[in-house]
């Protein structure tokens, strides 16, 4: 099994040895933005029959973007706002360790499958909150995980509305959270 893979595997299972690994590996920046892709890849493909083909374009777009905005966001609110003794950090490690926090939306491919594409949304999406909550607490060497819930919930408050002004500046309805 490749590298990519297996960290892939490692990532979705929530493994805090993984995400240690890609916040100290400087050279995986290319692979955490590939899992990102792949990701809203499986995303798009999954909502393909409700959301058209355009879903996969936008989509994949809108999670990079979201990527690069939640991780800045995060290095912001995790080291300047609600730091521990222990943080610290740079947004480069916030990036790698997020982007493969992204791992466990592959399972939203199934959503291809007639009446799985909202099951597969919601699944995908809360694996991948759970996931980012482990990134977090690792990539800003906290002790506590509700230290890193609470940046992450912060975080995506933020970046919701942020993405709300996005799509409403470029005359989509909505976004595909």
């Amino acid at each position: 099994m490749s590298q990519f893979t297996d960290r892939m595997i490692h990532a979705a299972k929530l493994d805090p040895k993984l995400y240690e690994e890609i916040e100290k590996d400087e050279k995986a920046m290319g692979q955490a933005m590939g899992v990102v892709m792949l990701s809203s890849l499986a995303a798009g493909i999954g909502s393909i029959q409700n959301a058209g083909i355009s879903a996969i374009f936008i989509g994949t777009l809108t999670a990079l973007i979201s990527w690069y905005i939640w991780a800045y966001l995060t290095y912001w609110i995790g080291t300047k706002l609600l730091p521990e003794p222990e943080t610290k950090s740079n947004p480069k490690e916030l990036l790698r360790t997020i982007g493969f926090s992204s791992a466990p939306g592959m399972i939203r491919i199934v959503g291809i499958i007639p009446g799985l594409t909202w099951i597969t949304i919601l699944i995908g999406g809360i694996w991948m909150l759970v996931a980012m909550v482990v990134a977090v607490k690792q990539a800003l060497d906290y002790s506590s995980t509700f230290r890193a819930v609470g940046v992450c919930l912060i975080g995506w408050v933020i970046q919701l509305g942020i993405m709300v002004l996005l799509f409403s500046l470029f005359g989509t309805s909505k976004p595909s959270m």
